[in-house]
């Protein structure tokens, strides 16, 4: 399973609800996967290595990429 190294976000679940007549007649299991990307990211230190982040956080800034 994918997870950011930055926020720690990963698969959601939750149900994929199919209403009928205003009535909730049926639930079935789904996943909400977060956009994961594998980025070269560079260090405070400034080494390059690989890294699994969620595009909110390279959006946000959060981590630098290496170029």
């Amino acid at each position: 399973m994918a997870r950011c190294e930055v926020c720690d976000k990963g698969i959601q679940t939750g149900h994929r609800i199919s209403i009928t007549r205003s009535q909730v007649s049926r639930r079935a299991n789904r996943m909400w996967r977060s956009n994961i990307k594998k980025v070269q990211v560079v260090e405070k230190n400034g080494a390059v290595r690989r890294a699994k982040v969620c595009t909110r956080c390279l959006r946000a800034k959060k981590v630098t990429r290496a170029v």
